[in-house]
Parts: structure tokens; sequence; C-alpha cells
């Protein structure tokens, strides 16, 4: 069998306006407190792979335009809906006024596996995921927001992944919970 690359030209990948105007998920992302630059980009990207209704930058979290954002990004910044609120607190308020689900991605007691979040939410959910500074994690006041928390299994010696990591992680599986859901 041979195998052949796909050339970028050929893969059909929607224009900016055409996300813009997509029916995207209903997830949105809160970066909290997450001080790379090159984390923070990474997670841009791989918001506009799952149609990320938005990322909502929080605390010292680096903000675009900036070129090391960017060099992740590669234009997701421009796809992908985003604002900045200092104050994480007034932004997990306002998120549950609009009937959004909080979840943290933290290594806590409750805790739901990720492998475990089709039992946790519904087809008509919104959900927010909260990703914390890449040593500190989430903060407890803000864990003391969520609805519930999520842990992703690991069997290594490391406590812990790249948040930007983390984040695909998650992404990937709640994007195939959704989709599950909705037949």
């Amino acid at each position: 069998m041979e195998i052949r690359k796909i050339p970028n030209a050929e893969l059909g990948r929607m224009s900016v306006e055409d996300y813009k105007n997509a029916n995207l998920s209903p997830i949105k992302i809160i970066l909290d407190n997450v001080r790379s630059f090159h984390n923070v980009g990474s997670i841009f990207r791989t918001a506009d792979a799952f149609l990320v209704e938005e990322i909502i930058l929080c605390g010292i979290t680096p903000r675009p335009p900036h070129r090391d954002i960017q060099k992740t990004a590669l234009g997701a910044t421009d796809s992908v809906n985003w604002r900045y609120n200092e104050e994480i607190i007034e932004v997990i308020q306002e998120l549950k006024k609009n009937k959004y689900k909080i979840c943290c991605i933290e290594q806590t007691e409750p805790k739901i596996w990720l492998s475990e979040l089709s039992n946790s939410i519904t087809k008509n959910d919104k959900i927010v995921f909260i990703f914390g500074h890449e040593v500190k994690g989430v903060q407890q006041s803000v864990i003391d927001l969520c609805d519930f928390c999520i842990e992703i299994p690991q069997f290594g010696t490391k406590h812990s992944f790249n948040v930007s990591v983390s984040a695909g992680i998650v992404l990937w599986e709640s994007f195939n919970v959704l989709k599950s859901l909705e037949k």
C-alpha cells in the first residue's frame, strides 16, 4: 500500500470567516494565570481545531497580538473568539448566570476522571474548562466556584501534563462526548 501525504491546499480547511459563522462547540476555555506565550498560542490553535466558542484570558495570561503567541497559534487568534478579563471570579459569575457548567482541570477530591465526562454533561449543556498556572494549577478560590473538576489519568512518575497538552486531551475527549450526545 502506498501512503500519500495530503498537501495543505487539498485539506479543505474553512476560512476565518467560515469559522466565525460555523456552528461552534458549546465549549469555552478560561486560561487563568497561564504564563507562557507558547502555551497560550498552542491552546488557541487546539481550540480552533475543535471549534471552541471562546477563550477567556485572565490574570497574568498574555494576550494577542504577540509574536510568541502567534508563533504557535499560526493565525488561530484570528479565528477563535477571545477576550481578556483580569478577574476570573467575575467571569465565572457571568458564565454561571448564562447557564454554563464550570469545570476546572485539576487534581482534586472529589474528582471526575476525564473518561467519565459523559456522566457529567448532557446534550444541551454548555461547558467551561478552566486551565490554571503551569506550576501552581487552578487556584482554590476558583475550584470553590466549579460545578465539578476533571482529572486526566496519568501513569508515569510525573504529576501533571503541560497545560497545552492537557487542553488538547480535554478538548479531544469533550468534543467526542458532545458529538456522541448529539446522536
